[in-house]
């Protein structure tokens, strides 16, 4: 642990922000990393609570205790070696997790939880400037190989794993660019790139081989420009197939005028700003300047639009949640250490946004096809006496219309691609993911695996680093009979 009474004496002290009006004029990130004195103080915050709750609220079980009495003492070598023992690409979700461990802290009880993300993105920032983060290729070769579809989180940490066990592992990604849905799908100013290259150029000199603008599947399926490689031929060139795709089909929102221009799914809005910020040409992007934009959808898509369409100079933006809106503060008595329901603010809210709960869109009008108008009305929910569940009724008398030059439609995603899991004739759950079992992430197809989105559907950066890691052992000891890889 840290300092015995330090959570007592110390205060929680959170990363600093660039402000909003400076932000907003540029694609870079913004949040200054803790200095060594602070995140020394937070670490000290760190408690002896017997059983660390955070560790298990940590998707990848992250040894968190650990690294903080580390930091707490500036042992930042061992800290990074204790936070990469659990965790592959720790700059990722030291940025962008939700950090599901702070609510499980035991501090949070009844006090501000330990800042556990800020240090795991101070051990790891500092880890990359002192050149402690090299490559560990093995000692030797097993002359196995594998093939890994799909580069995201979930496929490059499954990748990582199988090169450090000896394996010769080739990713395919069809996207001109490695990373997934990190290098497409996450903003600039939440996660530069450069930390995604980075990791990419270790895990190459750690024998791992990239293949973008590859589509795995059926020729007919394949944009053009694509190299495409047949399900067949990679169950015949490799001795492992993994997929680890994204859940990437939409939920769309079939109401009168959806086929108006100017309304979009939110990814193809982010997915067109990710690649003019990294130098691609477009010819025709979808762009919020001057426009008043509404986004649908009030998660973390939803939110990235908003500051994305803030930073492209947006007339207005708005935001509408089908759901009540949340309480400011989570009852912890009833909650702790579980995922509390409360209101969150992010810092693209804080750039400019005007917030809508418990309201349902009837309908988009315009003129000439081009959107005008959203109409939309206000929902009251009950629980519905026979069933115990929630519902939702209009509220009589309670339509509104509002100004829209672009709807961007961020509700989440509903499943992998169809199209990808259908050449590879895998069994499908009921939400159409690959059905396959966290024990060994093994699919209907001989030798075929899934793990991430491709399995568990729609979920966070850390979840799929964690499935990564498990599935990579599960391979390691379909080919070898063991494996000592850490699950």
């Amino acid at each position: 642990m840290g300092k015995i009474t330090g959570f007592l004496e110390f205060q929680r002290v959170k990363e600093t922000y660039e402000a909003p009006l400076v932000r907003l004029k540029h694609w870079s990130e913004f949040v200054d990393t803790l200095t060594d004195d602070e995140a020394k103080q937070q670490g000290a915050r760190c408690m002896d609570c017997g059983i660390p709750f955070c560790t298990s609220g940590c998707p990848v079980n992250n040894i968190i205790p650990d690294w903080n009495d580390l930091v707490y003492r500036q042992d930042w070598r061992r800290a990074l070696d204790v936070l990469h023992s659990t965790n592959n690409f720790p700059e990722f979700t030291g940025r962008v997790c939700p950090a599901p461990c702070e609510a499980a802290c035991t501090l949070n009880i009844n006090n501000d939880p330990v800042g556990i993300k800020s240090i795991e993105h101070a051990i790891i920032d500092k880890g990359w400037s002192e050149g402690w983060v090299v490559p560990q290729p093995p000692d030797r070769k097993t002359g196995k190989k594998v093939a890994v579809v799909g580069s995201g989180p979930a496929g490059l940490a499954c990748a990582q794993q199988l090169a450090r066990a000896g394996h010769s592992v080739t990713v395919f990604e069809k996207s001109n660019r490695i990373g997934g849905l990190l290098r497409y799908g996450i903003p600039d100013f939440k996660l530069e790139k450069t930390h995604i290259d980075r990791r990419l150029a270790q895990m190459e000199a750690e024998g791992v081989e990239f293949c973008p603008s590859t589509y795995v599947g059926a020729q007919e399926h394949a944009e053009d420009g694509l190299n495409v490689r047949t399900p067949e031929s990679l169950k015949e060139e490799f001795d492992a197939v993994v997929l680890t795709g994204g859940s990437e089909t939409p939920r769309d929102l079939p109401v009168p005028g959806r086929e108006l221009r100017g309304v979009h799914f939110a990814m193809d809005f982010l997915r067109q700003q990710n690649k003019a910020t990294n130098g691609d040409r477009l010819s025709k992007q979808i762009s919020a300047k001057g426009k008043h934009v509404i986004v649908i959808g009030g998660g973390d898509t939803g939110s990235d639009c908003v500051g994305t369409s803030n930073r492209q100079g947006a007339a207005s933006v708005t935001q509408f949640e089908l759901m009540p809106k949340a309480p400011d503060v989570e009852d912890k008595a009833l909650t702790w250490p579980y995922w509390p329901l409360k209101l969150r603010t992010s810092s693209s809210h804080e750039e400019g946004c005007e917030r809508d709960w418990a309201v349902a869109t009837k309908s988009f009008e315009g003129k000439n096809g081009k959107i005008e108008k959203l109409i939309a009305a206000r929902l009251e929910w009950f629980r519905d006496k026979a069933t115990g569940q929630m519902k939702m009724r209009e509220v009589e008398g309670s339509q509104f219309e509002l100004p829209a030059d672009l709807v961007l439609l961020a509700m989440g995603f509903t499943a992998p691609v169809k199209n990808v899991l259908d050449a590879f004739g895998v069994d499908q759950d009921a939400r159409g993911n690959a059905r396959a079992g966290t024990d060994d992430y093994v699919t209907s197809v001989d030798k075929v695996f899934a793990a991430g989105d491709m399995r568990r559907g729609q979920s966070l950066v850390v979840w799929a680093i964690r499935e990564g890691r498990q599935c990579a052992r599960s391979v390691d000891q379909f080919l070898m009979g063991s494996s000592t890889l850490p699950r």
